[in-house]
């Protein structure tokens, strides 16, 4: 591990908590490698910089349109969805979300079912690497996919819980199928209340504004 001033978030389950929709090998692997991997090049690449004494969301909005620290932005990125995305899953995750954010996600697509297939859809949709984001507009909520690292810095909208949809996520456990790992993400471990949360409490606001963001 790098030191820095970066560390990697631990997670709040067990390695087999997820375990049959995500394998203990899948998790150590994406988890202690991949996310472990991002944030050790971030150490790298920051320490002794302007960048060592920023957070993740600072360090992400300072270099993104930084074409010579594009190695910066994109580790920074990428360690911040990860992030993300570990607190968007639980163990008997799915099912009925809480009276905190139903009735928005039933007043912005028609029922819970088809904001999950909202959600399914833009991962099929989404060619290639990147991530698939339940956000909230201002009010409304929508479903929005980004490329490669990007996320919040992209966006004009707060994120509420994301799918990570590169191929390290999943295929270890199932191989080119990424419409089965979404589907198995979705009934059996999305966490709605961690959508909730990041609705409901001002405080914790992640998004990031930029001039030439949108949903």
């Amino acid at each position: 591990m790098t030191d820095g001033p970066h560390r990697l978030p631990p997670l709040r389950f067990a390695a087999n908590a997820l375990d049959p929709v995500i394998s203990p090998r899948t998790l150590q692997h994406h988890h202690g490698k991949h996310h472990r991997g991002y944030v050790d090049a971030l150490n790298a690449l920051v320490t002794g910089t302007v960048w060592a004494d920023m957070s993740l969301q600072e360090t992400i909005t300072a270099t993104r349109h930084q074409v010579a620290n594009r190695k910066v932005y994109n580790n920074a990125a990428q360690a911040w969805n990860h992030a993300f995305y570990w607190q968007s899953l639980r163990p008997g995750g799915g099912g009925d979300p809480p009276a905190a954010i139903k009735p928005l996600i039933e007043a912005a697509f028609g029922s819970v079912k088809a904001c999950t297939d909202a959600l399914a859809a833009a991962a099929a949709e989404r060619l290639g690497s990147g991530w698939v984001w339940l956000v909230d507009h201002g009010g409304q909520l929508a479903v929005v996919h980004t490329a490669n690292g990007d996320g919040p810095a992209t966006l004009t909208c707060r994120p509420l819980l994301v799918l990570d949809v590169w191929e390290h996520a999943y295929y270890l456990d199932y191989q080119e199928r990424r419409a089965a790992y979404v589907k198995a993400v979705l009934d059996k471990l999305l966490d709605w209340g961690f959508a909730a949360d990041n609705l409901g409490q001002e405080s914790r606001r992640t998004a990031m504004t930029t001039e030439d963001g949108g949903c």
